[in-house]
């Protein structure tokens, strides 16, 4: 009591010796996370650019089966050189014993544009047959497409809904899958054809597809 006659409530301190409670980690760890996977993320893209891997190039699990076995219609209007009506797709049977180089493409597709000149040239070559899927495309603008840049392919088959092109596993248009006489995927080209890449993925797979042993189809699974 002081001498003024009044109470006064004495605040308790705790003693310094006594354990403080521990305080949450919650809330840092949150912060942090980002972070962490920013850090993450520019190590893979580390890795990629010291590899020298192509981050673009998307492996294909259809590499060394057997192709689906294709059958579409064709796409009406469409020519041969000699003015014959274009035949539609037909992969189910075996062919002329060449291999086939399948391309996707589609009169929408800006990049199917920038590749179509190598195909022109590609088509010159008798050591393998050009045929293409036209994906989700409307059969006027892909035959308006091929008058106006020239019809490099043996056949084309009509996937106006896009259905066929799931079981080879396309990601986008264009691409481009190398089957050996047998039905073996030996390649895929995905995106445009450029030189370098006709020169140092598709020649090679040409080659090797001429090379090889006659054996029975690949697996399918």
């Amino acid at each position: 009591m002081t001498a003024g006659g009044n109470d006064d409530t004495l605040l308790e301190t705790a003693p310094a010796d006594q354990p403080q409670p521990e305080r949450r980690r919650g809330p840092r760890l949150v912060v942090l996370l980002p972070l962490v996977l920013f850090f993450a993320l520019a190590g893979v893209f580390l890795y990629q650019l010291l590899s020298g891997h192509d981050p673009k190039e998307i492996p294909s699990v259809l590499i060394g089966r057997t192709a689906p076995m294709t059958v579409l219609p064709a796409l009406e209007g469409a020519r041969l050189p000699d003015g014959q009506p274009m035949p539609g797709l037909d992969l189910s049977g075996p062919g002329d014993g060449r291999p086939v180089l399948v391309n996707v493409f589609a009169s929408w597709c800006a990049p199917c544009r920038e590749e179509h000149p190598l195909l022109m040239q590609l088509a010159k070559d008798e050591r393998f047959r050009l045929v293409a899927i036209n994906y989700k495309d409307k059969p006027a603008n892909a035959l308006g497409f091929l008058q106006n840049l020239g019809n490099p392919y043996a056949a084309i088959g009509v996937d106006e809904r896009g259905s066929a092109t799931i079981d080879w596993g396309v990601y986008g248009v264009p691409e481009s899958f190398l089957v050996a006489p047998d039905g073996e995927i030996l390649y895929k080209q995905t995106g445009p054809f450029t030189r370098d890449t006709v020169n140092s993925g598709l020649m090679p797979a040409v080659e090797k597809a001429l090379q090889r042993e006659p054996k029975e189809r690949a697996p399918t699974s």
